[in-house]
Order: structure tokens, then C-alpha cells, then sequence
């Protein structure tokens, strides 16, 4: 994407969760089946972000695609893919789209904010191996 190894660095651990702090919250919940999304799950990023999430967790997982269905049941849990005509075009509308109210934003509860998760280990394994790599002095936010 063009950053900066420590630009990076803050993206991929500060603001998003790394493969590896993924995993370590999935060891955690122990779910049925753990499911990744919300990256770029193609063939040049998937060779790095499941070896990540494997250092951490070793227990099933999806990596999510667009129109990936989960049939969950007490007993089983069935993944597809959903069938679907992208040829379709939506109908036109009826009345102009109504703004949202910026106003009524709710901030983060207590409760939320003081949720996070802080994987300081995890994060000062992934800065040392970019500084070993790239040379940078990068540190972490935490």
C-alpha cells in the first residue's frame, strides 16, 4: 500500500488487529469457528496473515470472502458460498436519502474503551522484526 514500515507497523498493530493479536484473542473465546475478515484476503496476503494467526492460535478458521454464508447449529456449523446475481439492478428510488444526524453520535462506553486488549508481546515481536528488516526505530504507541 505504499506506507512506511513504521506507517505500518502503527496501522497493522495500533489501529487495526495484527494476524497475531487476532489469534491471541481467539485462544482466548475458544470459538466453534473463528472467522478473519475485514482484509485483503487474496492470494498475496494470506501466504502472511495465516502463518500470523497460527503463531497465536491453532484452533479453526475461516478467512472470509464476499458472499460467505455460516449455517450455525447446535451441532454443526456449515460454511457455502451464497448463490447471487450481481447482474441484478436495484429499483429506483422512491424519496432522496435522509442525512444522518452527526449530532446523535454516542461516544465509546467505559465499558469499551476499557475492554481493549493490549498484546504488548506480541506487538514487540513484530516491531523488532521490522526494525531487524527494514532498520527503522520505531516503537510502539502502548
Amino acid at each position: 500500500m505504499g506506507f512506511t514500515p513504521e506507517a505500518a507497523l502503527q496501522v497493522g498493530t495500533q489501529i487495526h488487529t495484527s494476524p497475531q493479536q487476532f489469534g491471541k484473542v481467539m485462544s482466548r473465546i475458544k470459538p466453534r469457528r473463528a472467522i478473519a475478515y475485514h482484509f485483503f484476503n487474496d492470494l498475496d496476503t494470506i501466504a502472511d496473515i495465516a502463518p500470523g494467526i497460527r503463531k497465536t492460535y491453532d484452533g479453526p478458521v475461516d478467512f472470509a470472502v464476499d458472499y460467505m454464508v455460516w449455517n450455525v447449529t447446535k451441532d454443526d456449523i456449515r460454511v457455502r458460498m451464497a448463490v447471487v446475481n450481481e447482474d441484478v439492478w436495484p429499483p429506483p428510488r422512491i424519496n432522496p436519502p435522509i442525512p444522518a444526524d452527526r449530532s446523535a453520535a454516542i461516544p465509546n462506553s467505559t465499558f469499551i474503551v476499557d475492554g481493549g486488549l493490549h498484546f504488548q508481546g506480541i506487538i514487540k515481536e513484530m516491531y523488532d522484526d521490522i526494525k531487524k528488516r527494514y532498520g527503522t526505530s520505531a516503537k510502539p504507541a502502548y
